[in-house]
């Protein structure tokens, strides 16, 4: 299995390969808030690991090269798209596509929480957070703004990955665009935080939850990964798992730093999809249908309605 998708210029059309398998890594881990030199050491040593253990895809959590609190640092650990040292981690990466998390620099010195995948050199796909939160002690709003756009990324013949944030998955209409797009694998970056919404809030069970709800409702893999540690008064709890298209967990990683892997099979999802066909069963005429009649609805005072 190579992930890196080819073609496009002089090399022709993209190839379409033959092996449905796809090997994964999830690597969980601390960053050091702020400081993007000494946390690309750190992705360069997991990013190592992952090429020894021959995987296709490794995954690291949200905002992984700066911390999660790393927009207290914003003017300088906030990254171009362009950065060299972007390119570095890509040329280390090999054919291994490499997902991570950055703060992005972006046009008129716009700042997005942003995830990458690297490959082979080069950036074959970014993602702007697009649900900011701005609720218990998270305060997203205060510092990016929000993306604008739900897209995936062709790996293979097979593998289409739809790549969404951390709280972006809590706002089911993302998701659902993600597979109405193509999706066959979730990927999930996180920084979950234990305290990060409430006491009465569940955070790990809520996950764990929200994987194994998204992986059976549209028969499709999902990996999720979270950082560990503390930072200022957060403390993340690691438990990244990948799931497989019928909702079932095929590795789960404790509270620790350490990288989990599985290898996702596309007859499976085959298998899972045609049992529950939620995505070829989506109306999206009706949704767009509906979604227009409710804004317009919104938009008119009660007492006209009336």
């Amino acid at each position: 299995m190579r992930p890196c998708p080819r073609g496009g210029d002089a090399e022709g059309p993209k190839a379409m390969t033959t092996n449905k398998t796809i090997t994964i890594g999830a690597a969980q881990f601390s960053s050091e808030i702020g400081d993007v030199d000494a946390n690309l050491d750190r992705h360069l040593h997991w990013i190592a690991r992952g090429r020894e253990a021959g995987l296709d895809m490794l995954v690291m959590p949200e905002l992984s090269l700066t911390g999660h609190y790393g927009s207290e640092n914003l003017l300088d650990a906030a990254m171009s798209r362009k950065d060299p040292r972007l390119k570095r981690l890509a040329e280390a990466a090999g054919p291994m596509a490499v997902t991570l998390g950055f703060i992005e620099e972006g046009p008129a010195a716009q700042f997005y929480n942003a995830a990458a995948i690297l490959c082979d050199g080069r950036m074959i796909h970014l993602h702007r957070k697009v649900n900011l939160p701005t609720y218990g002690k998270l305060e997203e709003g205060k510092h990016y703004a929000p993306g604008r756009f739900v897209e995936t990324c062709e790996l293979d013949g097979y593998w289409r990955a739809g790549l969404l944030i951390c709280a972006d998955v809590w706002n089911p209409a993302l998701t659902h665009l993600a597979f109405l797009h193509g999706a066959t694998l979730l990927i999930c970056p996180v920084s979950s935080g234990e305290e990060a919404v409430g006491v009465d809030f569940d955070n790990p069970g809520g996950w764990a939850l929200t994987c194994r709800f998204y992986a059976m409702i549209y028969g499709a893999p999902v990996v999720m990964v979270n950082r560990t540690g503390t930072e200022r008064d957060l403390t993340f709890w690691g438990g990244s798992r990948i799931i497989d298209p019928f909702g079932r967990a095929l590795a789960v990683a404790g509270s620790g730093e350490e990288m989990i892997t599985a290898t996702l099979d596309y007859d499976v999802l085959r298998r899972a999809r045609h049992l529950l066909p939620t995505v070829r069963d989506s109306n999206l005429a009706l949704v767009q249908r509906e979604t227009a009649r409710l804004i317009d609805t919104l938009g008119v005072p009660d007492f006209v309605r009336e």
